[in-house]
């Protein structure tokens, strides 16, 4: 994938993400990886960063979902 912008951000366009993709805060450093999930906010494993509720937030930073950038292997 290419992605145009700061960081690798996904530009607030989460159809540009794939499911399995990881992203990381570019406040904290946390990762956020769907195969995971996130049991701070009770995310259940195999859940995409694309379908996280509009209200989630970095559970370590309290940073916005605007705040991560996509992690490519």
């Amino acid at each position: 994938m290419n992605y145009q912008g700061f960081e690798g951000s996904y530009l607030g366009d989460a159809s540009r993400i794939d499911d399995a993709a990881r992203l990381e805060c570019k406040i904290c450093w946390y990762q956020y990886d769907p195969a995971a999930g996130d049991p701070v906010w009770q995310i259940a494993a195999g859940t995409p960063f694309s379908q996280l509720p509009d209200h989630w937030r970095c559970p370590e930073c309290d940073g916005e979902k605007d705040q991560f950038m996509v992690l490519e292997d």
